[in-house]
């Protein structure tokens, strides 16, 4: 029995998708949940399985071919389950299997042209077919190639890679976000002493009980939510001539994955504990790095945050993530001449960022929201008293 392998269900707002690396072949034997091809979107790159055990017949799409949700890409025959459940115990060094499969004239031509061993070949029975092998040779051939490393006109080397969909579709979002937002910045600069002696001295404790690191991220997601509850145009989106208030606090933190950067929301954020953001956002980096994150995982937000600190930048203007209207970018934390009680000290500094649509936000709920955050942690006791 033939049964189809489909592209998983896309949102709405995914029309297609392309197929990356198919792990396996026509004529490969699959169990039950085997990872068979990877589907990149704009947003995540999705695992497609084995929906049952068997062997590999068909693929009908290519690696690099567009596909659109719950289109068939292959198809696996049921009836070699058997040989699936019950897999031929590989021979042992001292005890080599002398049993080789019959091969006809074409089927040595094939393999001599290839350098492929035909036992090596999937097959069922003893013989190895011409099918079998075009099989192999049909697998090859669908498999892109790398990009060739060639001269350009001036006898130097280049290489030409195509833009993966995500890398794509941020650069689209980018690029719009510049062409249809009147984006401002505003900056500040931030005393990390009294949140970096507060963390110090509870991050052991912290860890033990929470089972989570307490790191600078959830001090601001807890600053910034506070902030957005006091200046609620900055929680809000626009569409078209509305501007839409939210009374929910969804938080994106941006992360890095091996395909770019991506933004994964912390939902209902101002109901989220300490520990329930820093092990959200360990979840978010650790599937972020596995490629697990799903549409669901990066679809909304209300407000987004960037720390470009942990690459080392000092300081940067952050682009809008639209429908949203701001996002804040953290920066490195340096040690910097500080005047404080009218005397010079040294005291870790961080530059903080804040780009905002200057269509719906004024500079002065700009200024003062990121002055918020700004008061927040120099005096992190507030954000535990919400005041």
């Amino acid at each position: 029995m033939s049964i189809e392998v489909k592209v998983p269900v896309l949102a709405e707002s995914v029309p297609e998708a392309s197929l990356l690396n198919w792990y396996k072949q026509p004529g490969d034997l699959v169990k039950e949940g085997d990872k068979l091809v990877d589907v990149e979107t704009d947003k995540v790159v999705l695992e497609v399985v084995a929906p049952k055990s068997g062997m590999i017949i068909e693929i009908l799409r290519r690696e690099g071919e567009k596909v659109s949700s719950e289109e068939v890409i292959a198809k696996i025959d049921e009836t070699a389950v058997a040989a699936v459940a019950k897999p031929v115990e590989a021979p042992t060094p001292s005890a080599p299997s002398s049993v080789e499969p019959k091969t006809s004239p074409a089927v040595r031509k094939i393999a001599a042209e290839q350098g492929v061993d035909p036992a090596t070949v999937p097959h069922a029975g003893d013989r190895v077919t011409k099918a079998d092998m075009l099989k192999v040779e049909s697998a090859k051939a669908a498999k892109p190639a790398m990009p060739a490393i060639a001269l350009n006109t001036e006898g130097r080397q280049e290489q030409r890679v195509p833009m993966t969909r995500l890398r794509k579709r941020v650069s689209e979002r980018l690029l719009q976000a510049q062409q249809e937002h009147a984006i401002l910045t505003t900056f500040n600069e931030i005393n990390m002493k009294p949140v970096m002696d507060l963390r110090a001295k509870y991050k052991d404790i912290f860890e033990k009980q929470h089972n989570a690191r307490l790191g600078f991220m959830s001090f601001f997601v807890k600053a910034a939510v506070q902030s957005l509850q006091k200046f609620p145009i900055i929680n809000a989106s626009t569409e078209g001539d509305d501007i839409i208030y939210h009374g929910y606090y969804d938080v994106g933190i941006a992360v890095s994955s091996p395909r770019g950067l991506v933004v994964p929301i912390l939902r209902n954020a101002d109901a989220l504990t300490f520990a329930e953001v820093e092990k959200g956002i360990a979840d978010f980096g650790k599937r972020a790095k596995n490629e697990q994150l799903t549409i669901e995982d990066l679809t909304g937000g209300t407000f987004s945050i960037t720390n470009g600190g942990i690459f080392g930048s000092m300081m940067s203007t952050p682009i809008l993530n639209p429908p949203q209207s701001a996002i804040l970018g953290m920066h490195n934390i340096v040690d910097r001449a500080w005047v404080e009680n009218g005397q010079v000290v040294v005291r870790p500094v961080m530059y903080v960022a804040l780009s905002y649509d200057h269509r719906i936000i004024d500079g002065s709920d700009a200024v003062s929201f990121l002055f918020n955050i700004k008061s927040l942690i120099e005096d992190p006791a507030r954000l535990l008293l919400e005041i």
